[in-house]
């Protein structure tokens, strides 16, 4: 999620066209649920926001989680986006992967307690919504195989393992690895009243300077009809959405599928229908994520685009950005809301707009003149709670003191 933050550069040269033998499309269902979407990220990966620090006991841990869930009623929020698997691991007593290190310390030691059946039922005592937070590839932020728990699904199979950037990751292109992911995500959506199931960013990795992702093998064994590799990996994403999708809606009719992309899909000099900026990151060529893609054809049912930069930005104009996503929404029976990037205000570092606490209303104002704008998400918790500079209650004060 916060790669996105600082992925801007000069334009990358695209690197495939269209997906060759694309899985079959599928409407995602439609459901109840908020209309005036109101959201916050809740981060477990390396305790960004929950909980503050590995190791705490089971009460302490639950307090710090009652505490965020009532933070986002005080302002006026009505949905919380909750990390439940961050690095191949779970926050729910699962049969596929082990309990997660961001609770206890050590991955797989059972904390005592049930973090995601806790959340849903406290989020629905409040009138919020729990939308389960997943990532699907990503294995750990080291290495070291060896330092996975033991019986780790990437200990047992290490053929389905690429080590990149540093880290480990699962690969996308073999069907077996979508498979287990799908399935040990869906353990939570068949145990919890879950209201939806999100991705972020995070699809193949974000590029890392002088490395290749080493699916050779993988793309010699499945990838001969695609017209090269690039395509087939959008493929494989575009297969895990679908059939993600499908499960989700057959497993438990009602819960809804949301995907929170990184801000930009195409420049506009990389693809005509892309939008006018300039940064370094394409979704569609660097992570093989064909966003746009999926909400024109109405795989997911909600989009949430990181529009993490400031109204003026050069490379990538919160002005042009939104109204850019607000064209591609209309029609597609796909609900946009927007990301916000809450954790830049006031932040040291940040360029002036940030400093000011109205910058984010300012994003809401314009938002609101945009028709498929239906809410908006705020990154994250810890600064939802906190609100250094004060650009949470400004966006309260402003725009959610009458809800």
């Amino acid at each position: 999620m916060l790669a996105a933050a600082g992925a801007l550069a000069v334009a990358l040269t695209p690197a495939g066209d269209a997906v060759a033998a694309p899985a079959p499309a599928r409407k995602a269902r439609r459901g109840g649920y908020v209309q005036d979407f109101r959201g916050m990220w809740a981060a477990t990966v390396t305790n960004r926001d929950w909980p503050s620090r590995p190791g705490l006991d089971a009460g302490r841990q639950r307090t710090e989680l009652l505490d965020l869930l009532d933070a986002a009623v005080a302002r006026r929020l009505n949905a919380v986006v909750f990390q439940v698997r961050p690095t191949a691991d779970a926050l729910w007593p699962s049969p596929y992967e082990p309990w997660s290190q961001y609770l206890s310390g050590v991955q797989g030691q059972d904390p005592g307690w049930d973090p995601l059946g806790t959340a849903v039922h406290e989020a629905h005592a409040r009138g919020l919504e729990l939308h389960a937070w997943f990532n699907p590839y990503r294995v750990a932020l080291h290495d070291d195989p060896s330092r996975l728990a033991p019986g780790h699904p990437a200990r047992r199979h290490p053929e389905w393992t690429v080590v990149y950037g540093g880290r480990l990751y699962y690969n996308p292109g073999l069907p077996d690895v979508r498979r287990f992911v799908q399935d040990a995500m869906l353990d939570a959506v068949e145990r919890y009243d879950v209201d939806a199931v999100h991705f972020d960013d995070y699809f193949y990795p974000y590029p890392v300077a002088g490395q290749s992702f080493d699916d050779d093998d993988a793309y010699a064994r499945y990838g001969a009809c695609f017209e090269d590799r690039a395509a087939w990996r959008r493929d494989n994403t575009d297969r895990l959405v679908i059939e993600m999708g499908d499960r989700i809606r057959s497993i438990r009719p009602g819960t809804r599928f949301g995907i929170s992309p990184f801000g930009v899909w195409r420049n506009a000099d990389s693809d005509p229908l892309g939008s006018d900026t300039r940064a370094g990151v394409q979704t569609y060529d660097d992570l093989h994520a064909d966003t746009r893609k999926w909400v024109r054809e109405g795989w997911i049912d909600y989009v949430v685009p990181q529009v993490y930069w400031h109204i003026g930005f050069s490379a990538a104009d919160y002005a042009r950005l939104t109204p850019w996503w607000d064209e591609v929404a209309a029609g597609s029976g796909v609900d946009l809301y927007i990301g916000e990037a809450l954790y830049k205000a006031g932040a040291p570092g940040q360029p002036d707009a940030w400093q000011d606490p109205a910058e984010l209303s300012r994003h809401l104002t314009l938002a609101a003149r945009c028709p498929q704008v239906r809410g908006h998400c705020f990154f994250s918790a810890k600064e939802v709670a906190q609100d250094p500079i004060g650009a949470m209650t400004r966006v309260v004060l402003d725009h959610y003191a009458d809800r």
